[in-house]
């Protein structure tokens, strides 16, 4: 009986195999991961590289949503404390109109008042992190001022219209300011107004009328910044669901790469004993046909 030539051929390629798959398992004993090289699994491999990419997407989206709901709860702060100084102006005026008070009672009132504007004004140009957050994209300088050199004194706005935006990793744009103008200088102008309360109360002597109509003017100016408020509520908002969704996303993916990653160590071990014995018997073979025993056996 003649042995098929290839015989020897394909055990030593068999044996080869066996050494190249306990090396493999053993790699991953050691490591603990299914994955130690891209020739071990390529499409895995590949996969893998996916997730990587997406959780570092989500990580980075993380550390930006920190900082910006920081920047949106400033910029809520300093507008709940404008609603609250302007209420008191409100009190004032109607108190300034109430027919009982002289000259300096007017120009108490309109020092209070100042200080109010002051207190807003201060409020508009809170800053977070160095960058001042009703600015627009000019974020680098106080945005407000205002001069006394015209009756009534005249606020100024020195930021732009610009509205900053964050995108989720899924697409979503977050708008993540209301620009000063907007707010303080729009249809509504809280300074405006501020302005001429105040020129109505300080020269000692009023009319009427007119204190009325910018006292209800102010309250117009009131409701409108509690809608801006409302505004940045509700990025707020936005950014920390995105933010809890990516924190979920992240999670999955995580768990995904482990799944995809990670070795069974029970089965790697089970399998690597399975290959030792398999490369131990393949070895036996090759070294009987070496000796010509098992070539004796078959003719």
């Amino acid at each position: 009986m003649r042995v098929d030539p290839t015989y020897v051929s394909n055990l030593v390629s068999a044996l080869d195999g066996a050494v190249s798959r306990e090396q493999q398992l053993s790699n991953q004993l050691a490591s603990g991961g299914r994955i130690n090289a891209l020739s071990d699994d390529p499409v895995a491999a590949g996969r893998n590289a996916l997730l990587l990419n997406q959780i570092q997407a989500d990580d980075a989206f993380t550390q930006t949503s920190s900082l910006v709901s920081g920047q949106l709860q400033v910029a809520d702060s300093a507008l709940g404390s404008v609603v609250a100084q302007l209420t008191q102006a409100i009190t004032l005026a109607t108190s300034a109109n109430n027919g009982t008070n002289n000259a300096s009672d007017w120009k108490a009132i309109a020092n209070q008042l100042s200080g109010i504007l002051r207190e807003v004004e201060s409020l508009a140009n809170s800053n977070y992190q160095g960058q001042y957050i009703f600015a627009g994209g000019r974020t680098t300088t106080p945005p407000f001022s205002t001069s006394s050199a015209t009756i009534p004194a005249m606020t100024t706005y020195g930021g732009d219209s610009d509205v900053n935006y964050l995108v989720t990793p899924n697409g979503q744009r977050i708008e993540l300011n209301v620009p000063g103008d907007q707010i303080f200088l729009g249809a509504s102008s809280v300074f405006g107004v501020l302005n001429s309360l105040i020129a109505d109360f300080s020269m000692g002597t009023v009319d009427s009328a007119r204190a009325a109509q910018d006292t209800e003017a102010l309250t117009g100016a009131l409701n409108y910044v509690s809608q801006q408020r409302v505004q940045i509520d509700n990025s707020i908002t936005q950014v920390s669901t995105a933010g809890d969704a990516m924190t979920i996303e992240k999670t999955q993916l995580r768990a995904a790469q482990t799944e995809l990653m990670q070795a069974d160590l029970a089965t790697v071990a089970t399998q690597l004993s399975l290959t030792k014995t398999q490369q131990t018997a393949l070895e036996s073979v090759i070294v009987q046909l070496g000796s010509g025993s098992l070539f004796d056996k078959l003719q």
